[in-house]
């Protein structure tokens, strides 16, 4: 076979004075390959070898084999040539003179290919010219051995096809091999850029599998900033689609307006299901910067909510053993769930409602289970807290994952949610204390969510009140947690307090009228003051309060029948037409009537608190009354029994038939009082 072949030596060669060209037509390889070998033992180093593809045979000698095409403006190989998989990288007819291991994978090459492209491969070669056949080891080369076949194909001049599969590699491996511009013009370097920048980062699905190829290439795929320009390129088609997806929601009225419709589409929204498929600590740079581009939270959450499905419940074996309790969180499956679990809350959007409720519970009940950090969990019990009056029951009923004797359910983790909703009413209430609408209003939507979440909680109360393990302390906390005026109807608190004392038995008096200083009598429904009064484990303290309001009751139902002579309570009158009035004011003129309304209901709450305190005094004096009765009664019966005694008594001075005139009297009185 002949060729033509160019030398050029940047060193001066000894016989001439300046670089060296020769031309051959008529040199077989073989004698061509023996002369370049004597060149290069004599230290002309820097020899540049250009081979036309003619004149080269490529065939892997590595165990690793390449999943890349070849193709190109060079013709695609003949079936023999994909067979020979087995044999040596060796130029025909010529053998090999140097030996590379790659993770255990051995190549035989030659030195001329590879010092022609690859910097390192030079230095490398140097190191070990006094021996016929080198052999190098490459040590931590990025990509392994199939990454270093790449590089050998290009170094021979064999064409093959770069995708988004293996691009990440090819610039990793021609970072790590020096094949830059300085030693060769076009070299795998540039071109693997090349590729990244005008394909791959035009296309979110390729920048997706490019990110993918870097989980094993960090932190080198870091510092070539490969990494960096993928998550670029995906926060950027994210927005893209999203702006796309708003202007695909501009609709018309029928009065000929511009407006959003309502119902969002998710059109915009088909990246989710793309970059679920990253690993954690890449999804999350990705999602770190979706959100600096200004993407929906409500896109951000469904991302996450996906990202967590899959995680935890689909790929883990958390959610699929039969005894959830065993789980050992320090195994290193847990450990990586533990990080999932913290990552998806350190993502979370600080909008409410960005996830549903039922998710942050789901997260919260694998942050206790898995033992994730204490900032965590009080995140998710902060975000909880902010939107708990669209919970449900089921919601709060989180199980306990610690030893034996505790309670059944995690208890304390819902007292703190409590907690945090109470704050958060507070500091509602004190932001919001000029505006009447938000505070005073008892159908505003902070008074509204109390009501709801006072009801969530009294069906919580009654729910772990059967639990033995459950202290008293502990419910009357939570009970407690939510003020005062939460409760308008305490049937609710009754019947959880009446369950706990059912379950408890043992409780001594002083612990049971702790537990029923919790209820407020006056505020019990007919059906629950008629049981209350009967119910023999509430203490006799309680049972006088509701016989005592059950009394008051009946004599207010007893003047409600003469109607001219009850006038209608000033908070109910207001109640009923405070919506009318606002509705005829102008906001100034509403204000200031809201603000006489409030006044007149604060003097209302002063009149209501004397009269409570009125009724404190007359239970404390019919309790007096019943004491004092009760020991009436028992000296009169210690003074009959007396009596009895000295009616038999006898006198030495008298006989048995004549009976003194004292006693004869006393026997009248006793029979008088019989």
């Amino acid at each position: 076979m002949y060729g033509v072949i160019k030398l050029s030596f940047s060193r001066t060669c000894p016989t001439t004075s300046g670089p060296m060209v020769w031309t051959a037509y008529d040199l077989k390889t073989k004698c061509l390959m023996k002369f370049l070998n004597q060149l290069f033992q004599q230290e002309h180093l820097s020899l540049l070898l250009c081979l036309s593809p003619q004149l080269v045979s490529f065939t892997p000698h590595s165990s690793q084999a390449s999943s890349s095409s070849v193709h190109g403006q060079a013709s695609p190989p003949p079936a023999a040539y994909v067979e020979e998989r087995q044999s040596a990288l060796v130029f025909r007819d010529v053998p090999s003179d140097i030996i590379i291991e790659v993770d255990g994978g051995a190549f035989s090459l030659h030195k001329f290919p590879l010092v022609s492209r690859s910097g390192r491969m030079r230095k490398l070669v140097a190191e070990h010219r006094e021996a016929d056949v080198s052999k190098i080891e490459l040590h931590g080369l990025p990509g392994g051995a199939e990454s270093f076949e790449l590089a050998a194909k290009f170094c021979y001049g064999i064409n093959f096809e770069i995708t988004a599969a293996n691009v990440a590699q090819l610039c990793c491996v021609s970072d790590y091999l020096e094949m830059t511009e300085e030693y060769s013009k076009n070299n795998l370097g540039s071109r693997a850029a090349e590729y990244l920048d005008s394909v791959v980062c035009k296309n979110l699905e390729m920048c997706v599998v490019v990110l993918q190829q870097c989980e094993n290439l960090l932190p080198l795929a870091d510092e070539l900033q490969i990494v960096v320009r993928c998550i670029d390129a995906i926060a950027s088609k994210a927005c893209v689609e999203q702006i796309a997806s708003s202007f695909s929601r501009l609709e018309y009225s029928s009065s000929g307006r511009l407006h959003m419709s309502k119902q969002p589409k998710c059109e915009g929204d088909w990246w989710i299901e793309d970059i679920s498929v990253l690993r954690v600590d890449l999804y999350q740079r990705v999602i770190t910067a979706i959100k600096c581009r200004g993407v929906r939270p409500e896109s951000i959450g469904a991302s996450l909510v996906n990202y967590a499905e899959k995680e935890l419940i689909k790929k883990s074996s958390l959610w699929n053993q039969p005894n959830q309790a065993a789980v050992d969180p320090v195994s290193g499956a847990s450990s990586h769930e533990r990080l999932v679990v913290e990552t998806i809350v350190s993502l979370l959007p600080v909008e409410k409602f960005s996830v549903p409720i039922t998710f942050l519970f789901g997260m919260l009940r694998s942050a206790v289970m898995l033992d994730c950090s204490v900032s965590c969990r009080l995140d998710l019990e902060r975000r909880i807290g902010s939107q708990l009056d669209i919970a449900t029951l089921d919601d709060l009923l989180i199980p306990s994952f610690r030893h034996a004797g505790d309670t059944l359910f995690d208890v304390e983790t819902v007292h703190r949610i409590l907690v945090n909703f109470s704050q958060m009413e507070d500091s509602d209430e004190d932001m919001d204390e000029e505006s009447v609408f938000e505070s005073d209003s008892p159908s505003s939507p902070s008074q509204t969510a109390l009501f709801k979440v006072s009801k969530l909680v009294d069906n919580y109360l009654a729910e772990i009140a059967p639990d033995a393990n459950l202290k008293l302390n502990v419910f009357v906390a939570i009970a407690e947690t939510l003020p005062a005026h939460a409760r308008t109807v305490h049937d609710g608190l009754y019947r959880a307090i009446d369950i706990y004392l059912k379950a408890h038995q043992a409780l001594s008096e002083p612990d049971k009228r702790k537990l029923c200083k919790l209820i407020d009598f006056q505020k019990l429904s007919q059906e629950a003051g008629v049981h209350a009064a009967q119910n023999e484990r509430l203490p006799v303290q309680s049972i006088v309060q509701v016989l005592y309001y059950e009394q008051l009751r009946l004599r207010n139902s007893l003047f409600c029948s003469y109607p001219d002579e009850d006038p209608k309570p000033i908070h109910q009158s207001w109640r009923i037409n405070s919506g009318a009035r606002s509705a005829a004011m102008s906001p100034r003129d509403n204000y200031a009537s809201l603000r006489r309304e409030n006044r007149d209901l604060k003097l209302e709450l002063a009149r209501m608190r004397m009269r409570l305190n009125d009724l404190e005094k007359d239970h404390v004096y019919m309790k007096r009354n019943l004491d004092r009765s009760s020991s009436r009664k028992l000296m009169s019966s210690f003074s009959k029994k007396i009596f009895k005694l000295n009616i038999f008594a006898r006198t030495p001075s008298r006989g048995p038939s004549s009976p003194s005139k004292h006693s004869q009297i006393s026997e009248s009185k006793f029979t008088e009082r019989t």
